[in-house]
C-alpha cells in the first residue's frame, strides 16, 4: 500500500512539473494556408458545378440515327466547360480535365480532347488512364508513332493495361475490316444465340421503325434456327415501356416461343447491351452468337461484345453480325470516321475507362 502511495505522489509531481513547463513555453501550431470557410465555400462551388453537369447529363434531349444515339452536342459542350471551371478551382483534379476531354470526344473533337489529355499529363505524367487515352486517340487519328510512344510508356508503368489496350486495338482492326452482310447461313444449335440490340423508343413508348426492322431480321433468323436462344436488349424507358419488353412481346406475337427469349430491360447504351447480356451468354454456355442491329451499328456492337466476353466469358465464344439495312449494302462496306470514333470511344468504356471519373457525374 505504501509503495502504491509513493507512485501516486511521483505521478502527481511529474504532472505538476509538466504544467509549469508547458505554461512557460510557446506552443507552435501549424496554421492553415487559407481560411477554413474559404475552403468550405470552394468545395461547395465545385459540388454545385458537378451537380449542374449531372442535370445536363440526365437531360433526355438526344440525337439519334440507326448507328448512333447520343446526348446533344451542345449538352456535352456545357459539361466540358463546367468541368474545366471546376479544374481551375482544383488544379490537382485531373479527373475534371479527363471528363472535359471525353466530352469533346463525344462531340467528335478529337484534337481538342488530345490537347486536354496532354494537360492532364502535365500534372501526372504516369497516370495510366491518360496514357491509355492518348495511345488510343492518336491511333484513331492514324498517328501511329505518337500512339506507340504512349503505349510503350504503358508497358513500363502498367504492362497489364498495355496488354488490354493491344487486345482492344486488334479487335477493332479485325471488326473494322469485316464485310457487312444481311443474312447468315450458319446453322445455330441450342448452344448458340441470336442477340438483337434495341433502339430508342418513340416518345409515346411505341417502337421506332428502325427497331422493327431489327426485329424482322431477328424473326427471319429465329425461324431458320428454332433451337437458338434469343436475347433482346434495351432498357431506356419511354412512357413506362422498355425496348426489351416490347421486343420480346413483338416476337411472341409473331409465333416465337417466349421460353426461348431472354429480355434485358436495363441496358441504356450499346456498352450496357454488351456488359449486361454477356452474363446470359455465360449462363447458357453459348459457343457462337449472331448479333443483329442496323448496318451502321453492327461493327460497334460486335467489338463491344467481343471485348466484354473476354473478361466474363464464355471463353472461346465467337460472334458474327447480320445487318438490318439502314443503308444500301455497298455503302456500308467502308467504315466511316464517325463509326470508328464510336467504336474506339465505347471500347474504352468497356475495358474500364468511363466517360466521366468525377463522383456523382461518374455514377
Amino acid at each position: 500500500m505504501k509503495k502504491f502511495h509513493k507512485l501516486t505522489v511521483v505521478a502527481v509531481s511529474l504532472f505538476a512539473t509538466w504544467n509549469v513547463y508547458a505554461a512557460t513555453q510557446a506552443v507552435e501550431v501549424v496554421q492553415p494556408q487559407v481560411e477554413y470557410q474559404q475552403l468550405v465555400n470552394q468545395r461547395q462551388v465545385v459540388d454545385d458545378l458537378l451537380a449542374q453537369a449531372v442535370e445536363i447529363q440526365k437531360s433526355p434531349a438526344r440525337v439519334s440515327d440507326a448507328g448512333f444515339t447520343a446526348k446533344l452536342p451542345s449538352n456535352m459542350e456545357r459539361i466540358a466547360d463546367i468541368l474545366l471551371t471546376a479544374h481551375q478551382l482544383e488544379p490537382y483534379r485531373i479527373d475534371f480535365v479527363l471528363g472535359a476531354a471525353n466530352a469533346n470526344i463525344y462531340n467528335g473533337n478529337v484534337d481538342k480532347a488530345i490537347e486536354l489529355y496532354q494537360k492532364a499529363l502535365e500534372v501526372a505524367p504516369d497516370d495510366v488512364k491518360t496514357n491509355m487515352y492518348l495511345a488510343s486517340w492518336y491511333r484513331y487519328k492514324g498517328a501511329e508513332a505518337d500512339s506507340q510512344k504512349y503505349l510503350q510508356h504503358l508497358e513500363k508503368i502498367a504492362p497489364e493495361k498495355a496488354a488490354t489496350l493491344k487486345q482492344m486495338f486488334a479487335t477493332i482492326d479485325k471488326v473494322a475490316k469485316a464485310p457487312i452482310v444481311d443474312k447468315s447461313d450458319t446453322k445455330l444449335t441450342n448452344h448458340d444465340a441470336i442477340i438483337t440490340l434495341g433502339y430508342a423508343l418513340n416518345p409515346d413508348g411505341s417502337m421506332h421503325d428502325i427497331l422493327i426492322q431489327r426485329l424482322q431480321k431477328t424473326l427471319e433468323l429465329a425461324k431458320q434456327n428454332p433451337d437458338a436462344l434469343i436475347i433482346v436488349t434495351g432498357g431506356v424507358p419511354k412512357n413506362n415501356q422498355t425496348e426489351g419488353n416490347l421486343m420480346k412481346k413483338w416476337l411472341v406475337e409473331q409465333g416465337v416461343n417466349a421460353n426461348r427469349i431472354f429480355a434485358d430491360n436495363y441496358a441504356r447504351s450499346t456498352v450496357e447491351n454488351a456488359l449486361f447480356s454477356r452474363y446470359a451468354l455465360a449462363h447458357h454456355k453459348i459457343k457462337h452468337a449472331v448479333l443483329i442491329s442496323s448496318g451502321s451499328h453492327v461493327r460497334r456492337g460486335q467489338t463491344l461484345f467481343e471485348l466484354a466476353t473476354k473478361e466474363s466469358g464464355p471463353q472461346g465464344i465467337t460472334f458474327e453480325t447480320v445487318a438490318a439495312l439502314d443503308k444500301p449494302l455497298d455503302q456500308l462496306q467502308k467504315i466511316t470516321a464517325k463509326d470508328l470514333l464510336g467504336i474506339y470511344r465505347d471500347s474504352l468504356i468497356v475495358i474500364g475507362l468511363p466517360m466521366f471519373n468525377s463522383g456523382v457525374l461518374r455514377d
